[in-house]
């Protein structure tokens, strides 16, 4: 049987997937930005999760989707829970891989820096990913996935390109894992704000239960 399928802007994004294990859509949003008063869009996000994931946020139990929205541990302890989570990017607006590499490099730079964790390793790390992006060109409509298994530092980075086969990339930089999560779920410092409302329209609703 088919998974529903639940419109991100006018992108299909299925309601549940399998990865090691069943996950569900539990938010989503854009990137988005005004530029020279044009409100242009840059990709897609939709963030799933082991169903589970609830049962490790209890402490938030019965706040209302505002509160949630605007409390950032909320958001650590929904990266920290130790369950599966895979973000998936649907690119909106065309662009070279190197601009998306550049973006990352800057995101999880600076996150590092600031809680200063920018050593050597991670410079290395960092630099791996954003060459595994360089040579890449996203149309409209190519996909990137992010994988990060329950317990492992590790996320699995995946780009499908139309007529070409899938490249794959695993990160295995503890703290960069970190800091990709935090730029796409840490709350007030988190890239979309659309996703981070809707998840927690989601967890409120789901911890209500």
């Amino acid at each position: 049987m088919a998974a529903e399928q639940v419109l991100v802007d006018e992108i299909s994004y299925p309601s549940k997937i399998t990865a090691t294990k069943p996950l569900s859509l539990l938010g989503h949003g854009i990137t988005d930005m005004e530029i020279h008063f044009i409100h242009v869009k840059f990709y897609s996000i939709g963030v799933y999760f082991e169903p589970e994931v609830v049962s490790h946020l209890q402490q938030f139990k019965g706040k209302p989707a505002k509160e949630l929205e605007e409390n950032d541990e909320f958001y650590d302890a929904l990266i920290s829970a130790p369950v599966e989570k895979f973000i998936r990017l649907v690119v909106i607006k065309e662009i070279k891989g190197a601009q998306y590499g550049v973006q990352i490099e800057s995101a999880v730079r600076d996150r590092l820096a600031a809680e200063d964790k920018f050593e050597e390793e991670e410079e290395e790390a960092l630099e791996k990913v954003i060459e595994f992006f360089q040579s890449k060109y996203f149309k409209k409509h190519s996909v990137i996935t992010y994988h990060f298994p329950a317990n492992s530092a590790t996320a699995e980075i995946v780009v499908s390109l139309e007529g070409k086969e899938d490249s794959k990339f695993v990160l295995e930089n503890g703290n960069v894992v970190e800091a990709v999560k935090k730029w796409y779920l840490g709350g007030s410092t988190a890239v979309s704000s659309t996703t981070i409302q809707s998840l927690a329209a989601t967890f409120s609703q789901e911890l209500s239960k």
